[in-house]
């Protein structure tokens, strides 16, 4: 089957890992992506992964409630690193072959990530699940997905969202939002919309790297966008 990409960055919310619970891990949700992610795997694509931790902690709102920033982002980053063990044994369990790396040493939880490591498993088949963010306090998982994708040469980067692509407003707040097909950089900060930060963003239009944002949410969409499929908003 013909695909449009080779290599891909696809980044997963934390948030949309809870699917019907207030918190923690969504065990049919996860075993749901497992089953998308294997079924693009099967068709040859190079996969690297990054995972929020927002279902679990999030260093800001953390900060907000009296954490000490730094800690707070450094217990987001761990978060980061559970979701993503939790995947790649979902992974496994499908006959998925898998390999967890993490930002910062955390040997024998996964291997320490350096672009040229994750890049030799996605040759080899295995899906690269970049786990702990930068490594650094102060920037978002979206950030860390971002450098990740440019590191490792994607050609694209996919933000599996719970929204079938980005609005005008808030599709879920305001009935009368409109949908892009494809949107440029510039006006995604123009228009202020809040589709990752800033520095993300600014990082992807440096580097060329094209995101696009569709719903993950709905199984067989990820194999959609892989064959060229016009569903979500493209950015570039």
């Amino acid at each position: 089957m013909e695909t449009k990409y080779k290599r891909i960055l696809l980044k997963l919310s934390g948030e949309s890992l809870m699917g019907a619970k207030q918190y923690g891990i969504d065990e049919k949700r996860l075993a749901e992506y497992a089953g998308q992610i294997k079924e693009i795997a099967d068709m040859g694509i190079e996969i690297g992964i990054v995972i929020g931790g927002g279902n679990i902690f999030r260093g800001l709102s953390g900060a907000a409630k009296g954490f000490d920033r730094v800690k707070g982002d450094q217990m987001g980053m761990l978060a980061t690193v559970i979701n993503s063990l939790a995947l790649s044994s979902a992974l496994d369990s499908i006959g998925q072959k898998v390999r967890v790396f993490t930002a910062i040493n955390m040997f024998p939880i996964g291997e320490h990530y350096s672009k040229w490591k994750a890049i030799e498993a996605m040759k080899q088949g295995e899906i690269a699940i970049l786990s702990g963010g930068t490594g650094n306090p102060f920037f978002t998982t979206d950030t860390g997905s971002a450098l990740r994708g440019i590191e490792i040469e994607a050609d694209v980067m996919l933000k599996g969202t719970r929204v079938d692509g980005i609005y005008t407003a808030d599709p879920e707040k305001d009935p009368t939002a409109v949908k892009f097909d494809k949107i440029s950089y510039d006006e995604i900060y123009n228009r202020g919309l809040k589709v990752m930060d800033l520095t993300a963003t600014t990082m992807c239009k440096e580097n060329h790297l094209p995101i696009i944002v569709f719903d993950m949410d709905t199984p067989g969409n990820l194999k959609k966008v892989m064959s060229g499929e016009n569903i979500g908003t493209l950015v570039y």
